[in-house]
């Protein structure tokens, strides 16, 4: 079996075991084993590709011929950090549900591991049609992990979160079967989306066509208002899944698709979008200072890094894209840490509300560290895996323009602002009735911790070597597009 096969669907033969143990608690177990070995062979992938820009590990086979479709996957620079981040933190998030007792864990940890495939789908396909299957299977999953073990809202809330997205990718369908039918030979194949040439006016068609999918997944301003509910809702394995790795698939559809495939409407739409971007980051923030609800406020936060990264990726440079790629990562570890640290006073304590908690430190001390340690890298502090990938963000705006780059810096310091506020009414002053008895981390909890924690003082320390895979396969998607349209920093 070709070895990116094996990467893609090693997951799916584990949701049938998985699956197949029902009630039984070794569910969990098995999963987290099946998940190490998925991160075993992405281990192995690394060490042997060669970051020079090209795609390897590809298959090509016969697949939906009559309509031009072939199951074709590979992996390059994009894609590597992407499945370093899907078979890194699959098993740190099942790994931090080991302390929650969901009924039927067979069926949750198999869905779970469903999604990986799913997710591994979308981050490899180099076909078009491909990619949309994978799109639809990681969303499958996830939408009954919410529905069936989510808060009492969760009905109505996934409701919206599904029309919202099954929406935007019906229309994205829709843009796909259009470019096909423009190509030469009517296929879905990624490098013949990027060789048709179409008119400005249709490319500005199909650049939203493809630009709704994946705003809404991210999601963008205003696309987001499925997004604070959805992460309230959903049980804590959910939102990890949601904002650790499922929003990195708008990003990255916007980075392999819309962009390459659509330079000409890129070029008409980029500076609306960049405009968006940096409102959803001011927007946000402002929202997050009104939140008492502590699940609520990190969800807004979510929002406003997105927001930059949205913004790094559409002003279309090195850096900016750069950026993009090794901030997925950070955001990743860093937004799990943060809804695992949440969980853990959520369980303790029973509340979301951060005006009945503080003085936790006091009976906590490690926690309280390793809360810390995660907040600042949240908060981009220098040496920390924030700072690296912010300020490379902020560095592309710069080069685009000195002013977007002034408002799209507040994603820093209000972020400092609300999210140390944050720690100082959870963690710090006087302790109440509830908190004086509060348990410090042990066990699992504490291994998932000193992961998360080892991952934000090591990325920020020695950002390079994630910084090599990626740039290569950056350099060329930025220089296809501008061969394209010019000197993008002119439009």
């Amino acid at each position: 079996m070709e070895i990116i096969l094996l990467l893609i669907f090693l997951p799916t033969i584990g949701a049938a075991i998985v699956g197949l143990l029902g009630k039984l608690e070794l569910a969990k177990t098995v999963a987290l084993i099946w998940s190490l070995f998925s991160l075993g062979l992405t281990a192995y992938l690394l060490s042997e590709f060669n970051p020079d820009g090209g795609t390897q590990f590809t298959v090509d086979y016969p697949w939906f011929l009559s309509m031009g479709s072939r199951f074709n996957a590979g992996i390059d620079g994009i894609s590597m950090i992407l499945v370093l981040l899907t078979n890194g933190l699959i098993p740190l998030i099942i790994l931090a549900s080991f302390n929650h007792d969901y009924k039927n864990p067979g069926a949750f940890y198999g869905l779970i591991l469903f999604m990986q495939s799913g997710l591994l789908l979308v981050f490899t396909a180099l076909d078009a049609f491909l990619f949309y299957v994978g799109w639809e299977a990681a969303l499958i999953p996830i939408y009954f992990i919410c529905a069936i073990w989510g808060g009492p809202n969760r009905i109505k809330v996934n409701i919206k979160f599904f029309i919202y997205t099954v929406a935007g990718s019906l229309i994205m369908l829709i843009g796909m079967i259009y470019m096909a039918q423009q190509t030469a030979d009517k296929t879905y194949d990624l490098q013949s989306f990027y060789h048709t040439s179409l008119s400005a006016g249709a490319q500005s068609w199909v650049f939203l066509a493809f630009f709704l999918a994946f705003a809404i997944k991210m999601p963008i301003f205003p696309f987001h208002t499925w997004q604070p509910d959805t992460y309230t809702e959903a049980p804590t394995t959910g939102t990890m899944l949601l904002s650790g790795i499922m929003l990195k698939m708008g990003i990255y559809g916007v980075i392999r698709w819309l962009i390459p495939v659509a330079p000409l409407g890129f070029a008409e739409w980029g500076p609306t979008v960049l405009v968006l971007s940096i409102i959803g980051i001011v927007y946000a923030s402002i929202i997050a200072f009104t939140q008492k609800d502590v699940k609520r406020l990190v969800a807004y936060s979510s929002i406003g890094h997105v927001g930059l990264i949205a913004a790094g990726i559409f002003v279309w440079n090195l850096n900016g894209l750069q950026g993009a790629m090794i901030q997925m990562i950070n955001h990743g570890v860093n937004v799990v840490g943060m809804f695992f640290v949440l969980d853990i006073i959520i369980r303790r304590l029973d509340t979301r509300d951060s005006d009945r908690m503080g003085g936790i430190a006091k009976s906590a001390p490690s926690f309280a560290i390793a809360f810390l340690i995660i907040l600042l890298g949240t908060v981009a502090l220098p040496l920390t895996n924030g700072f690296i990938g912010e300020f490379l963000l902020l560095m592309g705006v710069y080069n685009y323009s000195i002013y977007a780059s002034a408002i799209a810096g507040l994603t820093i310091i209000l972020g400092a602002v609300y999210m140390l506020r944050m720690y100082q009414r959870v963690m710090l002053g006087d302790a109440n009735e509830a908190t004086l008895s509060f348990r410090d981390i042990t066990g699992s909890e504490k291994l998932v911790l000193f992961i998360i924690c080892s991952l934000v003082i090591l990325i920020g320390v020695y950002p390079k070597p994630l910084l090599n895979i990626s740039e290569p396969a950056a350099k060329s998607l930025i220089d296809l597009v501008n061969g394209k349209i010019g000197n993008v920093s002119s439009f």
